[in-house]
């Protein structure tokens, strides 16, 4: 037997993710298959795209939509949706909910909230569409937020 590859940590070592505070956040599909939506456009420089969202693609913006309901504490700022993956900004803003004394998976906001979405989108979809895990960024002030807003394509939830 092979031995299975050894999976790189994807969480900051001692961070605590329900910390207040600017999250970005990339979820890819599962296999980074294409199934979210198309580009078409843009072939020419600085020429505009659209972005046309396919049958799955249409489910996963309706349930971020939902998603943004359905916590207190985590707002969904800005999102795109790509062929492969989603690019979602969060904020944290936790109005003193107890907590530990140290950062564990039970407290943390972004992977509750990551799941969720997972399985509220794959139930709707009839299968699992998103790879296991997902990438994260914590945004360090207003520099940082704008290069991530520029990189998310920058289209906000409606509140």
């Amino acid at each position: 037997k092979m031995p299975l590859p050894k999976r790189k940590p994807t969480r900051l070592k001692n961070y605590d993710y329900s910390n207040n505070g600017y999250y970005f956040i990339t979820v890819c599909t599962y296999n980074k298959q294409k199934i979210l939506c198309d580009i078409v456009g843009g072939d020419v420089l600085d020429a505009p795209f659209k972005i046309h969202l396919k049958v799955y693609g249409l489910i996963v913006d309706e349930t971020l939509k939902q998603m943004s309901t359905y916590y207190d504490n985590i707002m969904i700022d800005k999102y795109v949706i790509m062929p492969n993956h989603i690019h979602i900004i969060l904020i944290v803003n936790d109005k003193g909910t107890s907590r530990t004394s140290s950062p564990t998976r039970q407290h943390s906001f972004i992977p509750q909230f990551i799941s969720s979405f997972k399985r509220f989108s794959n139930k709707k979809c009839g299968q699992n569409i998103f790879q296991r895990s997902f990438h994260d960024h914590i945004i360090r002030g207003e520099k940082d937020y704008q290069k991530m807003c520029h990189q998310s394509g920058g289209r906000q939830i409606e509140r």
